[in-house]
This record gives C-alpha cells, structure tokens and sequence, in this order.
C-alpha cells in the first residue's frame, strides 16, 4: 500500500468492486419494484460513470513537486 498525507489508499481496483457490487443491488432493487428497464439501464450507466470519476479521485497519486 503507498501513503499520501498520512492515509492510507484503496486501490482503483476495489472502489470499482463496490461500486458494482451496489449498482448491482439497486439494479436488484429496481426490477422488485418494476422500474421500466429503459430507466434500470439509464441509472445503472450513470451510476457506473460516477463511480469511476469517483474512483480515480480517490487513487489518483498526487505530482511531486521539483
């Protein structure tokens, strides 16, 4: 694991592992209530493009300054 201001990183890896392991239970959740699948997609695409923003901010490593 590599350090930046003293906390520890999670690799991109895994934030991407959680985001879908949620999308997939929303996407569950969802079909239970017969939200039209036009709509489960919609939401399961924007969540997913939202995770990865998220995803990178948090991994990202930091330029060193020269």
């Amino acid at each position: 694991r590599t350090r930046c201001n003293g906390r520890n990183n999670m690799s991109f890896a895994l934030y991407i592992g959680g985001a879908l392991i949620f999308i997939g239970g929303l996407i569950y959740g969802a079909v239970l209530l017969e939200v039209p699948t036009q709509w489960i997609a919609v939401g399961a695409i924007v969540m997913f493009g939202l995770s990865c923003l998220s995803a990178v901010k948090a991994t990202r490593q930091k330029d060193q300054a020269e």
